[in-house]
C-alpha cells in the first residue's frame, strides 16, 4: 500500500510539473509573441515618420494583423480603389471581416479587410469579438499611417507654394535653383532666370482693395503659367514680384523670346469684380554661366536688368508724355 500510495504520489507530482511546463512553454511562447508583435508595431510607428512609400507601410499594417490573426489573410482597399496586402483567391469560401478606416474628418479612408476559415467556425452566431478588436486596431494604425502622411504632404505643399497664387515660393524657388547649378556644373548646361516686378501695383491696391488686389494676383500668376513649359518653374518671390526659371533653354535668343510671351500675355485687360483693370511688368533676365554662377549671383543680376528695362521704360514715358503736353500747348496757342 505504501508503495502504491508513493507511486501515486509520483505520478501526481510528475503530471503536476509536465503540466506546469507546458503552460509555463506555452506563455513563454505567447510572451515572445506578443514582444514580436510589439516590436513590428513599433517598427510601424518609426515607418509612418519616415520617408517610407505609404503603400509600404500599408502592406507592413497587414502583415502584422494578418499575425495578431493566425495567419489569415488581410487586406486593405483605401479610398481610390487600390488593394494592397494579401487578398486570397478563395475569398469566396472565407468569412470576410471588415473594417472602416476612420479619417479624423469626411469620409472613411478605406477599409480594412480579414478573411477567416469558414471551416470549423462554431455556428453563425459567434460574434468574432477577438478578431474585430485585432482588426479595429489595425484600422487605426493604419488611419494613423494615412493622416500623418498627409498632414506632411500638405505641411511641405506649404512651405514649397504661394498660398495666395497657388505656384512656387521663394524658398522652392531658390532650392530648384541650388539643384539647377549644381546640375549644369556637372553637365556643362546653360539656363536662364527671369525676374519680373508688376508696375503700379499699389495704386490698384489703394483704389480698390486688397481683395481685388489679391484676386489680380492671381490672374497675372495664371496668364504667365500659361506662356510658360511644364518643366519651367514661375514662383512668387513675395508682393508683386514673379521669377520664372527656364532649365532647358540653349542661348540668349530663346530667354528673350519667351520674356517677350510674358510681357505680351499682360496686354489684355483683367476683368475683376466687374472693373477692368490693366496689367504691366518690367522684366530682366540673367543667364547662366555668363551672368552669374551662384543663386545670389543670378538673383542679383537679373533683378538688376529688371530695374534697368523699368527705368528706361519710365524714361521713354516720360519723353512721350513731354512731348504730349508740348504739342497740346502748340495748340493751345494756334
Amino acid at each position: 500500500m505504501l508503495s502504491l500510495m508513493l507511486l501515486v504520489v509520483i505520478v501526481v507530482v510528475a503530471g503536476w510539473a509536465w503540466t506546469l511546463r507546458t503552460k509555463l512553454r506555452r506563455q513563454t511562447g505567447m510572451l515572445a509573441a506578443m514582444a514580436y508583435l510589439e516590436h513590428r508595431r513599433s517598427r510601424v510607428f518609426a515607418d509612418i515618420n519616415s520617408s517610407k512609400p505609404l503603400a509600404e507601410i500599408l502592406e507592413t499594417i497587414t502583415d502584422l494583423t494578418s499575425s495578431m490573426l493566425n495567419g489569415a489573410p488581410c487586406w486593405c482597399e483605401i479610398a481610390d480603389g487600390v488593394r494592397l496586402g494579401h487578398y486570397p483567391e478563395d475569398a469566396d469560401r472565407l468569412h470576410i471581416l471588415h473594417e472602416e478606416i476612420p479619417a479624423r474628418s469626411g469620409r472613411p479612408l478605406g477599409t480594412l479587410f480579414a478573411g477567416l476559415d469558414s471551416k470549423g467556425l462554431p455556428g453563425m452566431h459567434r460574434t468574432f469579438v477577438r478578431e474585430m478588436e485585432i482588426l479595429s486596431g489595425g484600422a487605426q494604425l493604419a488611419m494613423l499611417a494615412m493622416e500623418t502622411r498627409r498632414r506632411n504632404s500638405e505641411l511641405m505643399h506649404r512651405s514649397e507654394v504661394d498660398l495666395l497664387t497657388n505656384i512656387g515660393n521663394r524658398r522652392s524657388l531658390g532650392e530648384r535653383l541650388d539643384a539647377l547649378i549644381e546640375e549644369a556644373r556637372q553637365n556643362g548646361s546653360v539656363f536662364g532666370l527671369i525676374y519680373i516686378d508688376l508696375d503700379e501695383f499699389k495704386p490698384i491696391n489703394d483704389r480698390y482693395g486688397h481683395h481685388v488686389g489679391d484676386l489680380f494676383l492671381q490672374l497675372i500668376a495664371q496668364r504667365l503659367k500659361k506662356q510658360l513649359r511644364s518643366h519651367d518653374l514661375l514662383a512668387r518671390l513675395g508682393g508683386d514680384e514673379f521669377a520664372a526659371l527656364l532649365p532647358m533653354v540653349r542661348n540668349r535668343t530663346r530667354v528673350e523670346e519667351i520674356v517677350r510671351r510674358l510681357e505680351y500675355s499682360l496686354k489684355e485687360p483683367f476683368s475683376i469684380e466687374g472693373n477692368l483693370l490693366q496689367g504691366s511688368a518690367s522684366f530682366g533676365y540673367s543667364f547662366y554661366p555668363e551672368d552669374g554662377d551662384t543663386r545670389e549671383g543670378l538673383l542679383a543680376a537679373a533683378d538688376s536688368a529688371m530695374y534697368a528695362a523699368k527705368n528706361l521704360r519710365k524714361h521713354a514715358e516720360g519723353k512721350t508724355a513731354r512731348r504730349q503736353g508740348s504739342a497740346t500747348e502748340d495748340q493751345g496757342r494756334t
